[in-house]
C-alpha cells in the first residue's frame, strides 16, 4: 500500500508531467472503482490539469474547476504511460486495469491499476475535496510544521491505553502512516506495537523523533524517483516491515510477524519486546 512517503513522490512526479496538459478524456474501466456519479467523467474533456497535491493517502488532481481524488488502497497503482494506450484486455473489471487519464494531443497520460481480487481502489469527481469521504476525517499531516511533539503527545495522551501501533495507523489521528511506516517508525524507537499509546513524557519523545526520521527518510529516498521505482524503493528502505525470517540489521535477531485477520505487523524482539515472542492469534490456532 502506498503511504504518505510515496504518494508525496507520486505528487512530485505525476505533477512534473501532468501540470499544464489538457484532458482528452477519462475511461473508467473497474465501475465499482468510481465512487461518484456526479459530477459526469466526461466533465473533464478538454480541461487543463492546474495542480497535483495530497491529503494523507488521497491523491487529488485538481482538472479545471473539479479534484479527480484517488486512494490506492492497498493494491492500487498509477503508471505514466507515453503515448496512446493499448487496447484494454479482459473483461471490463476482471483485469488490473481500472482507469484511464488520456491526454491531449498524443493520447499519454495516466493507466491506474489494481492488483489481486479484492479491490479497495476509490476514485472521486467531485466539486470540492471536502467531498470525500475519509478527507475530512483526517487526522494532522506528520510533516507540516505544525506537527509538534505538544500535537503528537496530545493525540497519545488522547488515545489512552490503545495500542500504539493501531494509533499510528488510524487516518484520524495521523494522516499517511500505514502498515509499513508504523512498523519501522516502532522499531527507530525500540517499542513494541502493542505498548499503550499513553505513555511517559521521554518516550513520546523518542517516538516522535523515530516518527519524524523514519518519514523524512523516506521521503529523501524517494524524492525525484519517478512512479515506477517507487515500490521497490520502499522494498529495500524497510528494515522489518516484509523481512519476517530475515537478519535485523541493527541486532542480529530473527525478524518476527504477527498475522492478523486483515493484516500483518512485523518486529525485531531483541530491538522492541525486551526478546519476548509476541503471540501470533493464527499460528495459536494452528498448534491447537
Amino acid at each position: 500500500m502506498p503511504e504518505l512517503p510515496e504518494v508525496h513522490a507520486l505528487v512530485t512526479d505525476l505533477g512534473a508531467k501532468l501540470v499544464g496538459q489538457t484532458v482528452a478524456r477519462f475511461d473508467v474501466l473497474s465501475f465499482a472503482a468510481l465512487k461518484t456519479f456526479s459530477p459526469p467523467t466526461s466533465a473533464l474533456e478538454g480541461q487543463q490539469v492546474l495542480g497535483v497535491a495530497r491529503h494523507g493517502k488521497f491523491l487529488d488532481f485538481r482538472v479545471g474547476e473539479l479534484h479527480l481524488v484517488m486512494h490506492l488502497a492497498r493494491a492500487g497503482w498509477i503508471r505514466w504511460r507515453e503515448g496512446p494506450p493499448p487496447p484494454a484486455s479482459g473483461r471490463p473489471g476482471k483485469s488490473a486495469l481500472a482507469a484511464r487519464l488520456v491526454m491531449q494531443p498524443d493520447d499519454s497520460g495516466l493507466d491506474i491499476t489494481e492488483a489481486g481480487t479484492k479491490k479497495s481502489l476509490a476514485i472521486y469527481l467531485v466539486n470540492e475535496v471536502a467531498e470525500v469521504p475519509g478527507i475530512g476525517r483526517l487526522g494532522p499531516d506528520p510533516l507540516d510544521p505544525a506537527f509538534t511533539e505538544e500535537v503528537f503527545a496530545g493525540i497519545l495522551g488522547a488515545a489512552g491505553r490503545a495500542q500504539i501501533k493501531g494509533v499510528l495507523r488510524n487516518q484520524s489521528n495521523i494522516a499517511g502512516i500505514g502498515n509499513a511506516y508504523s512498523d519501522e517508525i516502532l522499531h527507530t524507537a525500540r517499542m513494541s506495537p502493542f505498548k499503550p499509546a499513553s505513555m511517559e513524557a521521554d518516550e513520546v519523545a523518542e517516538l516522535y523523533a523515530a516518527l519524524q526520521l523514519t518519514l523524512r527518510g523516506a521521503l529523501q529516498r524517494a524524492d525525484g524517483l519517478a512512479a515506477s521505482e517507487l515500490k521497490k524503493e520502499k522494498k529495500l528502505g524497510m528494515q522489518v516491515h516484509g523481512r519476517t525470517g530475515e537478519t535485523c540489521p541493527v541486532c542480529g535477531d530473527t525478524v518476527r510477524q504477527v498475522i492478523f485477520a486483515d493484516s500483518t505487523l512485523q518486529y525485531c524482539p531483541t530491538c522492541q519486546t525486551g526478546g519476548k515472542i509476541l503471540a501470533d492469534r493464527v499460528l495459536s490456532r494452528l498448534l491447537k
